[in-house]
């Protein structure tokens, strides 16, 4: 079987919002809905003829795909599939599209991740007897301490403290993720990206990037007491929000006159321990350099990782070799928040963004590069390498 190019032709997402917030009434089909049709409309591809959608999801019951296709327009035909891999979900959703596609096996795809954390159902745990009261269960798994913290504060707790990063270093990171995302904003850099679900600034912004100083960082509480150095100001926290995109067959991109789009270089997957989950997102990119000629982080227009904390982002950074500056230049996750299974597809649309939006084809020179990657609750890393084209 020859395998065939998929490309991404048009990619959006919502503003993310603080969990009970902006997003704090919207079910997914209507947090997802309009940014499913946007990115039809962007293209100019009739929902008839979509195949497929694919959907990154963790929190909702049953198949919120499916859900979502309905609620988008999309045919009755088109099949629907929801991804659950936590916060690698939405990435997985895309490069799953693309290899569908890839395989001769559909034209035109949906794929991306949705989280409506503010109205998902409760989990809650089957009594083992009659005596016993139900016990509501939280986002975490199963390894997590029900009555603590989440678990992936205790494994970036201990990156930090095995990799000496400081207390410090973490706050300073934090701020500058803020910062870059108040100048993307200012610079109007989300326009074209953020889908406003109506008529309101406040739609076409994420809820939770803040004008902070480095004093306000300084002066949270660690969440694990003294000596701890994770804090609500240097973590990322919980939030709502849909990433999604286009995938089309070269024959469909040829039809649409070759705009400029995504292309697949190549993708993986893998686990570490879970304890170790802040380091995933390192062994998913150094498994994907490995498959791809050693791949030079280096020699990348852009670099894009959902983070749990900012000891995160400055352990994958000095594990490579470059400058966590270069990292989300534009905030990350630190800032925006973190919409669980949609976090990966955000990374995706944000390099649709940067290279495909924002940078211009030049002749003579080789094509901008992009990787998404990210560590997932459970101890799962994702990584996935984008070329314009």
């Amino acid at each position: 079987m020859t395998y065939q190019d998929a490309y991404i032709v048009a990619a959006r997402r919502s503003a993310l919002g603080r969990v009970g917030g902006l997003h704090g009434r919207r079910r997914i089909e209507d947090l997802a809905g309009p940014i499913v049709r946007a990115v039809l409309g962007d293209c100019k591809i009739n929902p008839a003829i979509v195949d497929a959608i694919i959907l990154g999801n963790a929190t909702e019951a049953s198949n919120p795909a499916r859900l979502v296709a309905l609620a988008s327009g999309l045919p009755e035909t088109a099949a629907a599939l929801t991804i659950d891999r936590q916060c690698a979900s939405g990435l997985d959703a895309i490069v799953t599209a693309c290899r569908t596609i890839g395989a001769g096996e559909a034209e035109v795809m949906i794929a991306g991740g949705a989280e409506a954390l503010s109205t998902a159902p409760w989990r809650v745990a089957k009594p083992k007897h009659l005596h016993q009261l139900p016990r509501f269960l939280g986002l975490e798994p199963v390894t997590a301490d029900p009555a603590g913290e989440p678990i992936q504060f205790e494994a970036s707790e201990r990156l930090a403290s095995e990799g000496s990063i400081s207390r410090a270093e973490q706050d300073g990171m934090a701020l500058r993720s803020h910062l870059a995302a108040l100048a993307a904003r200012d610079a109007r850099r989300f326009i074209g990206e953020i889908v406003p679900l109506r008529n309101s600034p406040d739609e076409a912004r994420d809820e939770m990037v803040r004008d902070l100083t480095l004093e306000d960082i300084a002066g949270d509480v660690p969440y694990l007491g003294t000596g701890g150095t994770l804090t609500p100001s240097n973590t990322s926290a919980q939030a709502d929000g849909t990433a999604v995109v286009t995938v089309v067959s070269k024959r469909v991109w040829l039809d649409l006159g070759e705009p400029r789009a995504l292309r697949l270089i190549a993708a993986t997957s893998v686990g570490v321990a879970p304890d170790r989950e802040a380091m995933a997102a390192v062994a998913a990119t150094q498994r994907l350099a490995g498959l791809h000629n050693e791949l030079d982080l280096k020699t990348l227009a852009a670099i894009e990782t959902s983070e749990t904390s900012a000891a995160q982002l400055i352990a994958f950074a000095r594990h490579f070799g470059i400058d966590p500056n270069g990292i989300n230049t534009d905030g990350g996750a630190i800032a925006r928040g973190a919409p669980f299974a949609a976090a990966g597809a955000v990374l995706v649309v944000r390099l649709f963004s940067k290279l495909v939006r924002g940078l211009k084809a030049t002749e003579g020179m080789a094509p901008a590069k992009g990787l998404a990657t990210l560590s997932a609750i459970g101890g799962l890393g994702s990584a996935a390498l984008f070329e314009a084209v």
